[in-house]
């Protein structure tokens, strides 16, 4: 197997892993439990890769819009990171929850710390961080992924949004259930608001892999200025290698070696530290919500490649 030397050879590597996967039979089922992404067709294939010179290579549907759902977990926890500091890991652990994201178990056992930013208890917290200190949490994700992926039309998802909120009940209740621990600061219907409309970003795998690139590049952002210490982005592509897919962590760490982080929505980022960023779209899930066919094409990448942390 030849490593990768030049980014000249990304294209032809997209090309035969895209034509793999198309060969590929089983490919999940789209999340049925938010009815604005049941109708998604699950043989829908998408990826991108961006250099660190904001190069993206793509193929498939890699600039079809998808709900970037858990996806955005990653920008709210680096833009409140950046703003707050170590203070932050005391409302939010860093550990791997081993529970469905969205349980509310261990909260009980641990004083309404939610284990790690990935779960949904955990990006409840951020989010409520960050619109403490912004004003307009979901506001302020627009407006760093349209900067990053150089993309001004990216927008909310109204219908995704209105449809979260209807069935949002679980989130509601760790919502409370945190405040009555004294761990979120703003009125609960509030928080819920801001985070369903952030979940319900619309998004391409070429603006992902763009917007991402800031934690290839140790937390310096598109324009060449630092958002992150080096030291934080190395603490947010460690949360991601070991939380970023749910409960599925150990088995994505085994099968692809890099930071990683899932979405309902079908789409997973990556990052390769100090030389590029990925994203793949498949709605299709497995039982632990991440993308079937995006696992399998980021796996045959660092296989094909050479390319990746360990």
């Amino acid at each position: 197997m030849a490593i990768m030397t030049s980014s000249t050879t990304f294209q032809p590597v997209l090309e035969r892993i895209a034509e793999e996967i198309e060969r590929t039979p089983g490919r999940g089922r789209p999340a049925d439990y938010i009815p604005a992404l049941a109708a998604r067709d699950p043989r829908r294939f998408g990826m991108a890769v961006a250099d660190l010179d904001g190069t993206v290579y793509g193929v498939g549907d890699w600039r079809e819009p998808f709900s970037a759902q858990s996806l955005t977990k990653v920008f709210t926890l680096a833009l409140d990171l950046a703003r707050e500091g170590d203070a932050l890991w005391e409302h939010v652990g860093r550990e791997p929850s081993g529970n469905p994201f969205n349980s509310l178990v261990q909260l009980e056992y641990e004083n309404g710390i939610p284990r790690n930013p990935f779960i949904n208890a955990g990006a409840l917290v951020v989010t409520d961080r960050l619109h403490t200190r912004t004003g307009d949490a979901s506001g302020e994700l627009l407006s760093f992924l349209r900067t990053e992926s150089g993309n001004p039309d990216l927008t909310f998802d109204e219908e995704v949004a209105a449809s979260e909120s209807a069935h949002g009940d679980r989130n509601a209740a760790l919502g409370h259930f945190m405040a009555s621990y004294g761990n979120i600061d703003n009125p609960v219907p509030t928080l819920l608001d801001q985070y369903f409309r952030q979940c319900s970003v619309t998004v391409s795998c070429a603006d992902l892999a763009l917007a991402t690139s800031f934690l290839a590049r140790h937390g310096i952002r598109a324009d060449g200025t630092r958002l992150l210490t080096r030291s934080q982005a190395k603490q947010i592509n460690a949360i991601m290698l070991t939380c970023g897919t749910y409960d599925a962590a150990g088995d994505f760490a085994y099968r692809v070696g890099l930071p990683g982080k899932s979405g309902v929505g079908g789409g997973i980022i990556a990052v390769v530290p100090g030389r590029c960023t990925l994203c793949v779209w498949s709605p299709g899930l497995d039982e632990r919500g991440n993308s079937v066919a995006g696992v399998a094409a980021l796996d045959r990448f660092t296989t094909l490649t050479g390319l990746s942390v360990f």
